[in-house]
This record gives C-alpha cells, structure tokens and sequence, in this order.
C-alpha cells in the first residue's frame, strides 16, 4: 500500500498534504515562502481565511486542479476549477475526494455557514489513506461514522464547534487519529492550551498538530 509521505499543518485551518510528490493543499491562508507550488488545492468554503486569492496565486501553476464550492468558483481566477457539492464524489490523478456538508447547527452560528450555502468539508483519499478536513462547521450528522485515518476538526467556538462540541463530534468519528484546527487565532496562547488539554484528556485518539509538531506521518 502506497502512504503519504505526510500530512503538514501550515497555520490556522490550512493544510499541505504529500502523497508520491504531488503538493494538495487545502484552504491555504498565510502562507509562508519559500512555497512547494500546488497539484492541487482544495477550498472548504468562501470566507477570507479559507479562500485567499492571494495564497491560491502563489501556489499556483497552469495545471493546478483547484476544488471549490460553487459558489466560489468564479473567484478562481484559473480555468482549472472544479465546482463542488456536498455529498459528491470526485477523483483526479490517483486522488479519490468526497465532499462532506459543513455547516453551522447552533442558533447563535446560523448565519455564519448556513446550510443553504452547500459549503463543504473533504475526505480526501490517497493511496488507501483518509483524511477529513471538516472546513468550518458544527457537529452534523453527515460526519457520524466516518471512517478515516486522520480527522481534522475546528473548534474554538464562534465561528464553528466548542472545545466540549468538537469533543462530542470526535467520538463519533472512526478515525485513528484525531486533531482539532481553525483554534489558535481564536483562543490565544493561554485558551488554546487548556482547549489542547481538555481535548487530548477527552479523546483515547486525540493528537495536536501544531508548531512544535507540524507534521503527520502515517
């Protein structure tokens, strides 16, 4: 079985995957040069810190197969998009992606990642590994029983789940590990840590992937 050479935390909710030299990235957001120049690039939905024309411009070339709710495609400027729904399956060049529904469940979040928007989270597949990239989102029921390698799920509050809801949602994911992304801007140094604390006490497979550890190996 072919791995992924692994899996890269870039800052906030962005990610670098490495599987057999090609570059997937998704959601990237402030990213720092000197920069591996993208395959591919996956966005979860419209927001500022999720879809930065500037960083997609930096990473990438004529060929770079960009995925992308429709609603966004016209953001893009390259013709090299692929509008994306939830509850679809994809493939491109040995990849297999499925788009999960990301939205917001609690009446004080409504109007941030409505439903109605059709934005989306990833379960990317490479080489026989799954990873879940949720975008921004609450706990929904399309992510209950997913089976997985690695889940990467936002907490931290006003914007998507709790530190306790992200908990909640992690036992009812199948993954072999889970780690929590979209908190560190939020929750400072001091609230990240206790998050972090509260988060790897609660969850048997809880993993932190951050600057000391930015890197995921399978």
């Amino acid at each position: 079985m072919v791995e992924i050479d692994f899996v890269r935390w870039l800052g906030h909710a962005s990610f670098l995957f490495d599987y057999e030299g090609k570059n997937i990235y998704i959601d990237p957001y402030k990213l720092k040069k000197p920069v591996k120049k993208a395959d591919m690039i996956f966005v979860t939905h419209p927001h500022f810190d999720h879809l930065s024309p500037e960083d997609i411009e930096l990473i990438a070339k004529p060929s770079t197969k960009i995925f992308v709710p429709k609603d966004s495609v016209a953001k893009i400027p390259n013709k090299n998009v692929v509008g994306v729904e939830p509850n679809k399956e994809y493939e491109y060049s040995g990849v297999k992606i499925a788009t999960i529904p990301a939205y917001n469940t609690a009446k004080e979040r409504l109007n941030m990642h409505p439903k109605e928007n059709k934005w989306v989270g990833y379960v990317v597949e490479m080489g026989g590994k799954r990873v879940y990239h949720a975008g921004d989102t609450d706990e929904v029921p399309e992510m209950n029983g997913l089976r997985v390698d690695l889940a990467l799920l936002p907490m931290g509050g006003t914007y998507t789940m709790t530190t306790d809801e992200m908990i909640n949602a992690a036992k009812k994911i199948k993954a072999k590990n889970i780690a929590p992304i979209h908190y560190k801007m939020l929750l400072g140094k001091d609230g990240s840590k206790q998050a972090e604390e509260k988060f790897v006490k609660s969850i048997k497979n809880g993993i932190i992937i951050d600057e000391e550890n930015p890197e995921y190996h399978f």
